[in-house]
């Protein structure tokens, strides 16, 4: 699987633009592309895509984490360009212009080896992969807590990876067990992380391309 960073705080490849918020593109074989999150500003989701050569007519369906402005600013302006299937978190109000819009509330199997932690704590989801590796698990800003949604993910399997917002994740250890951690967009204690688990750790920041 395939995972590039559209959206982050941070650059990682020049001539991309930062910005508060998260998004990226999951391509996983034989499975519709997901652009997860969509990031606060529309014009600098689409600018981009552009530059890293992702064509939205290539996206199959949309996953947002939960309501907040800087997961959701660019969703409109995305559908107004290609209306898709939008999987929501019950929470969140139904965005215009989709294709079909399915609000999730317990876990659920979007296709062969993808799946919604469900909403946790009646805020988020997140969305796990199923690998020959373990699970890759891609959280939006984990406002549940990390230790909740490693657990739910655990359901499925043993988590491999997990890549996004962190939040203020602070207990360290309930990491100690992955292969790869990649601290994105709102996490607060990246360079503790990354002192900790110095080889477990991938730099996030747009353009960054994960492949597992």
């Amino acid at each position: 699987m395939k995972i590039t960073l559209i959206y982050d705080n941070e650059v990682y490849k020049e001539g991309l633009v930062s910005d508060w918020g998260f998004s990226c593109l999951v391509e996983v074989e034989n499975v519709p592309k997901i652009l997860f999150d969509t990031g606060a500003n529309g014009s600098i989701l689409l600018s981009n895509m552009k530059k890293l050569n992702i064509d939205p007519a290539i996206i199959d369906e949309i996953f947002i984490s939960h309501s907040h402005w800087d997961h959701t600013g660019g969703l409109s302006d995305f559908l107004k360009i290609k209306p898709v299937n939008v999987y929501i978190p019950a929470s969140c109000s139904e965005p215009g212009g989709a294709k079909e819009v399915i609000k999730v509330r317990e876990p659920f199997k979007i296709h062969e080896n993808i799946f919604s932690t469900g909403e946790l704590k009646g805020i988020e989801q997140s969305l796990i992969v199923k690998t020959e590796k373990g699970l890759v698990i891609i959280a939006g800003c984990s406002h549940p807590g990390v230790k909740d949604i490693l657990k739910r993910a655990s359901e499925l399997g043993k988590p491999y990876a997990i890549i996004g917002g962190l939040h203020g994740f602070n207990e360290f250890e309930v990491v100690k067990d992955l292969e790869i951690i990649c601290p994105t967009h709102c996490t607060q204690f990246k360079s503790k992380i990354k002192t900790l688990y110095p080889k477990k750790y991938i730099d996030g920041g747009v353009g960054k391309v994960i492949e597992i």
